[in-house]
């Protein structure tokens, strides 16, 4: 995790490449692998929040350094007031310099994908999903929707790349006759049909989606939302609450470690001169990081933060003994209960949210995670 405040450089430094900076920023919350500068998911000081997942389409990947979807929703955040002002600037930057380069931590093998961002605020949403510079975006108005590793837009387009429909109609994919639809034209065979192994779990939620019910969503491993597996482990986890009142602070409760079902979400709030917290910071090796040197991923250093050791050490005791495990997780839990109930209360008052109150929000609760760990 990071957090960054209106800094000003002459370039963005992305992970692979540089862009030309802006004049401002805006001031961004972010979970996101450490060996990269973009993000998976985060929020903004404006109540804005994207999320990215990698998808697979029948136009291959590039394997040339560009930016990475993971970039893209770092930018949008820094330069997006709106969703509609973040879907804007992602397009922007996606047509200009393209998507492409390796998205894991791996210098023996390549790997490469398109994008698909879920975009928010607190008055609207928008789901992008793109291969190579082309894409399409669908305003969300009306139930559930889910982003996953399958194209989801279908014929309902509010808005898409000017020469999407004369590129597919040249590859050969689409003959302009019948109804375009995203998904069936961009998706290899029948993938777009999958549908998003969350999308079930949350309409069982009918319109009551509360903080507490997310994280049970995003906890539940019998529908495959919650990965732990030996090649494959949920790395972490945000749930937000955007309330349409702006007098009304927007809250995001973060991991900051992997497995959900074995995490406590800690709260944050935007205010003024937050307090940072170092312990969910992974190390910085300035221009010695091998994802930094070319050839690329040649070593694989330590990048643990200290939260994250500590929460390695829980799962152990987890795994290797129960009793004291789940004594332990107990413990953990009705912490998160604690701090669920003080953001209730913070979102239902009716006097305005005093900053200093929450200044050291964020910094308090993984410090007194930390605690019971050890």
């Amino acid at each position: 995790m990071c957090f960054h405040r209106l800094l000003q450089y002459k370039d963005a430094k992305c992970t692979y490449i540089e862009i030309e900076q802006v004049p401002k920023t805006h001031a961004v919350v972010l979970s996101k692998p450490s060996w990269l500068w973009g993000a998976e998911m985060g929020a903004n000081e404006h109540g804005v929040c994207v999320a990215n997942e990698a998808v697979v389409t029948r136009e291959p990947a590039s394997e040339s350094e560009a930016l990475l979807g993971m970039d893209l929703v770092r930018l949008g955040l820094e330069r997006g007031a709106t969703a509609k002002e973040a879907l804007d600037v992602i397009v922007a930057l996606l047509e200009e310099h393209g998507q492409g380069g390796n998205y894991f931590e791996d210098g023996s093998s390549c790997h490469t994908f398109q994008s698909a961002f879920l975009i928010v605020d607190r008055s609207e949403a928008w789901i992008l999903e793109t291969s190579g510079k082309y894409w399409a975006a669908e305003k969300i108005t009306e139930g559930v929707k889910c982003i996953c590793n399958q194209l989801s837009l279908t014929t309902k387009l509010d808005a898409e790349h000017p020469e999407l429909r004369n590129y597919v109609r040249s590859q050969g994919w689409w003959n302009g006759d019948s109804d375009f639809n995203f998904s069936e034209v961009f998706s290899i065979a029948d993938d777009h049909l999958a549908c998003c192994s969350g999308r079930e779990s949350l309409e069982k939620q009918g319109g009551d989606v509360s903080a507490q019910a997310m994280i049970d969503v995003l906890r539940d491993k019998d529908s495959g939302v919650c990965v732990d597996s030996e090649s494959f482990l949920t790395t972490a986890s945000i749930v937000s609450v955007l309330p349409q009142d702006p007098s009304f602070p927007c809250v995001h409760y973060f991991t900051g470690t992997p497995d959900p079902s074995r995490s406590i979400f800690k709260p944050f709030i935007f205010v003024d001169d937050v307090k940072l917290v170092p312990k969910v910071v992974s190390p910085s090796f300035g221009n010695d990081d091998p994802a930094k040197k070319i050839p690329r991923f040649q070593e694989k250093p330590d990048r643990r933060h200290e939260l994250y050791k500590a929460h390695e050490w829980a799962r152990s005791l987890l795994e290797n003994d129960q009793d004291k495990g789940q004594k332990l997780m107990r413990i953990m839990l009705d912490l998160e209960k604690q701090g669920l109930e003080a953001m209730e209360d913070i979102l239902t008052r009716t006097e305005v949210l005093d900053p200093a109150e929450v200044v050291d929000l964020f910094y308090d609760c993984v410090d007194t995670e930390l605690k019971f760990f050890k």
